[in-house]
């Protein structure tokens, strides 16, 4: 392993494990910095012990380089891998290697911390068949929500870059605000050209049960709406925030009535819905999308969290969308589902 890659892997695995996005970036800019430069100088550079001479090069990433160099396996990509580890094996673990793709990401393009290119490229290497690329509306504003003009310009570029990633597809897709009545952040003709919809509420969660349910129900009917982002909007960290009140059942079975999977949103931080709304949704013969929500592509590893939920609440891998492979995903995703059945039980 060369040391710019061995300094990449690094920063994957710390967003993986949520690490602290300064140090993440330290060793993205180091891994840059690396392969800015000559490899007859690094060499000279690493033999002189004087790698930290370097720009953007520290004790840490020297360390990498260094081991790197020497054709060693460095020790502190080794811990960070040890750390990673895998599911436990068992149903969890066979569940993720079930999913085909992830429905649920952002770039740099809203609040993402990494370019379109590279989180296509990552959730590519770790397997997978497609990426749904889901930056925010405009209305997000905090989270720097894609104009109309801005999505079209992504639009072009999505179209370019999977002539590259070609068997692998980046899926065009927003994850589109849900305002208080329950209407869409973004022009309908631009939702109509995107292969998928993640629509989520993200403002006035703690609105009254009654007219948050109407919210709900109403974008989950919109024929464009493809998969509800994590519906109760907790945050189970710090803090944390508690769920937003509304009907359930009615919500739900609206999902169920329109054929609209229910996320199963895998940040750490949100894990949401919790296992018994999941059995709810399930009983009502909802479909299901496990989504890392990816704001860097180490993230895309979240999904480990929400299978681990999913098998926890008895989800059946079929009621889970984003098991089948790209073409069935697909159609699946541009069909009229509410004249199709939700899914089908393994025999």
């Amino acid at each position: 392993m060369g040391p710019d890659d061995a300094l990449k892997r690094v920063a994957f695995l710390l967003e993986a494990e949520g690490a602290p996005a300064y140090k993440v970036q330290a060793f993205r800019r180091a891994a840059a910095v690396v392969s800015a430069t000559q490899p007859g100088e690094l060499l000279s550079l690493n033999k002189q012990d004087r790698l930290e001479t370097l720009t953007g090069i520290g004790p840490s990433t020297a360390g990498v380089i260094r081991e790197a160099l020497a054709g060693a396996y460095p020790s502190y990509l080794a811990a960070l891998e040890e750390r990673a580890g895998t599911l436990t094996p068992g149903p969890a673990q066979d569940l993720l290697a079930r999913l085909k793709g992830d429905c649920h990401s952002h770039s740099d393009w809203s609040d993402g911390g990494s370019p379109v290119k590279e989180m296509a490229e990552a959730a590519r290497e770790i397997g997978h068949e497609y990426l749904a690329l889901t930056d925010h509306s405009p209305r997000l504003t905090i989270a720097h929500g894609l104009s109309p003009d801005d999505l079209r310009r992504q639009l072009d570029l999505v179209a370019e870059l999977n002539d590259d990633l070609h068997p692998f597809r980046l899926l065009t897709g927003i994850e589109v605000d849900i305002l208080e009545d329950g209407s869409l952040d973004q022009e309908e003709e631009l939702l109509a050209r995107l292969d998928l919809v993640v629509a989520s509420a993200h403002s006035a969660l703690r609105m009254e049960a009654a007219k948050m349910t109407e919210r709900l129900v109403r974008a989950v009917s919109n024929p464009h709406v493809d998969i509800l982002g994590h519906c109760t909007g907790r945050i189970v960290v710090g803090r944390g925030r508690p769920q937003s009140q509304f009907d359930h059942e009615a919500v739900f079975g609206a999902c169920a009535a329109n054929g609209t999977a229910v996320e199963v949103n895998s940040r750490p931080d949100r894990l949401d819905p919790p296992e018994e709304l999941m059995r709810l949704a399930a009983t009502l013969r909802c479909r299901f999308a496990i989504d890392s929500d990816a704001h860097a592509p180490g993230q895309l590893r979240w999904l480990s969290y929400g299978c681990d939920k999913a098998v926890a609440a008895d989800l059946e891998a079929p009621s889970i969308v984003n098991t089948l492979p790209l073409a069935e995903f697909i159609a699946w995703a541009g069909r009229d589902r509410r004249q199709t059945p939700n899914f089908t039980k393994d025999r």
